[in-house]
């Protein structure tokens, strides 16, 4: 099976650098220069408005997804995976976050780190580039194992039948978190596993 799997193919979730193809969202995602950029709109805060995230139209199993992302000072977003409720996805899902984590000692490193899985697992260290340039994440979700790489270093590998995210469905849409702070997003494919 590994054979065939390795031959599946990549699809590209932001064709032409456009997102209406694969993604639903109310939120003020935005096509700039062949990446999707996240305007905050004025007054909007918080993470906690789920339908402003940028979501998948289809629901994944097991799947690996490489995506290139870019914050700000401060910036914050994250990668969610099976999700079982999207007015929920803390509750119900998986997430790698995305964070302005450059510079910030290994030791000191949480799971609110690029390369975190929240809750709780911290990246293994800090792989993260300076805020303004471009990270390159790649994400495995096989067999409930999962391999997080952040610029071409493994920063978490875990078993997700293990607290605390056992209880995470196995299959889920995916999708990008709207913190009302700017966040680009660009070459996201996945392949199915």
């Amino acid at each position: 099976f590994a054979q065939a799997a390795d031959e599946r193919p990549w699809v590209n979730l932001l064709p032409g650098g456009v997102y209406q193809e694969h993604w639903t969202t109310t939120g003020n995602w935005q096509t700039v220069d062949g990446a999707v950029k996240l305007t905050p709109r004025e007054g909007e805060r918080g993470w906690s408005r789920w339908n402003a995230y940028l979501w998948s139209k289809k629901e994944y199993q097991d799947f690996e997804i490489q995506f290139d992302y870019q914050v700000e000072e401060r910036g914050n977003s994250g990668f969610y995976f099976r999700v079982g409720d999207k007015n929920s996805p803390v509750g119900t899902g998986i997430e790698v976050q995305i964070y302005a984590s450059h510079g910030k000692p290994d030791d000191k490193l949480s799971d609110h780190d690029s390369g975190g899985v929240i809750p709780g697992i911290a990246p293994k260290k800090n792989a993260a580039k300076p805020q303004g340039e471009w990270n390159h994440f790649h994400i495995i979700n096989q067999s409930d194992k999962l391999t997080v790489k952040l610029n071409g270093e493994v920063v978490n590998e875990m078993d997700l039948t293990k607290a605390p995210l056992v209880s995470r469905p196995k299959k889920g849409p995916i999708g990008f978190q709207d913190h009302a702070l700017p966040v680009w997003l660009k070459d996201i494919k996945i392949r199915e596993l």
